[in-house]
């Protein structure tokens, strides 16, 4: 054949396309430069940037509307009245305020997953584990916090004393006659990675946004009323504001070669192309004060792998303080 003639054009594939079926290398090609990048242009310490809506529902005490990168979350804070004499098992007079949370259930976070948030949330199929862990997580994280003052979420009344010949001049008695439940909703509506970040930001966002009507207890009725104006309502006491943070770390080791010869990469807040690459993963949550002047280690979960020892730990900690 001649130089020159027809020639089969050379197999181009797209970079999208790439990045689908191989993952794992495509990740490494960009990891392996200079100077390290991720395919979705960011550093690997680098967080996406987020976007906070609040006040986005009407029917409810306190809403927040969060995105991070193609990760979106919908928070709705719901308030409803317990009375005292409705609790089947009245806590002890002893118990700490902040027990009173998870001893009454004062706290009760749900999330769910929309069906097309992802690709694998397709209509029809079972509900995962992922939503219940989510919602664990929340519930775990508001408890070891405290974040909520509880005396904000208590209704009471003062109660005259009989008068009594021996005792001419008792003090009134103060007495709680029920208390604000929080339901909290979740809503994942959009899906790509790192969703624990995101609904912890917004339900910080929501709790930020609430707030609760004045109540009282009527004793002419002996039922708990609420004020309907505006001007008397409360926002939520909080006693500071957690941050969750969550690295993922790819890892080039496998059963064909020597640990030794293993490269590592620990990323801030992964997107969902690299937790599917990603076999460990490592969550901090870091509580601050309102000024931010100083910040307490709330929490230090880690699933998977055995790149980050009590060696790596420092380096997320650090990225991951206010």
């Amino acid at each position: 054949m001649a130089n020159g003639a027809n020639q089969s054009p050379g197999l181009s594939l797209s970079r999208d396309t790439f990045a689908k079926l191989t993952p794992g290398p495509f990740l490494h090609a960009h990891l392996k430069q200079a100077q390290p990048t991720r395919p979705n242009g960011r550093l690997p310490h680098e967080f996406r940037t987020p976007t906070v809506n609040t006040g986005s529902l009407t029917h409810s005490n306190g809403s927040a509307v969060v995105r991070a990168g193609d990760t979106a979350v919908v928070c709705g804070v719901r308030a409803e009245l317990l009375r005292a004499s409705d609790i089947p098992h009245p806590p002890s007079e002893d118990i700490h305020p902040d027990d009173l949370v998870e001893e009454l259930g004062l706290l009760v976070p749900n999330v769910e997953l929309s069906t097309g948030c992802s690709p694998s949330h397709l209509p029809g199929n079972p509900p995962g584990t992922l939503a219940q862990s989510l919602s664990y997580r929340v519930w775990s994280t508001l408890l070891n916090s405290r974040i909520l003052d509880v005396s904000t979420l208590a209704i009471r009344h003062t109660e005259l004393q009989p008068e009594d010949e021996e005792v001419p001049d008792a003090e009134p008695r103060v007495v709680v006659k029920g208390y604000w439940v929080l339901y909290i909703d979740i809503l994942c509506i959009c899906l790509d990675g790192n969703a624990s970040d995101t609904v912890w930001l917004a339900v910080m966002a929501a709790f930020r946004d609430t707030v609760l009507p004045r109540a009282w207890w009527d004793a002419d009725q002996e039922r708990i009323l609420c004020s309907s104006r505006l001007a008397e309502a409360k926002s939520l006491k909080l006693n500071c504001l957690p941050v969750a943070s969550t690295f993922a770390v790819f890892s080039t080791a496998s059963p064909l070669k020597d640990r030794a010869e293993a490269e590592s990469w620990v990323l801030a807040d992964p997107d969902g192309a690299e937790e599917g690459v990603c076999e460990e993963a490592m969550t901090v949550v870091i509580a601050a004060t309102g000024d931010g002047a100083t910040a307490t280690l709330l929490s230090l979960e880690k699933s998977g792998g055995s790149v980050i020892g009590e060696a790596g730990v420092a380096e997320p900690i650090e990225y991951s303080a206010p």
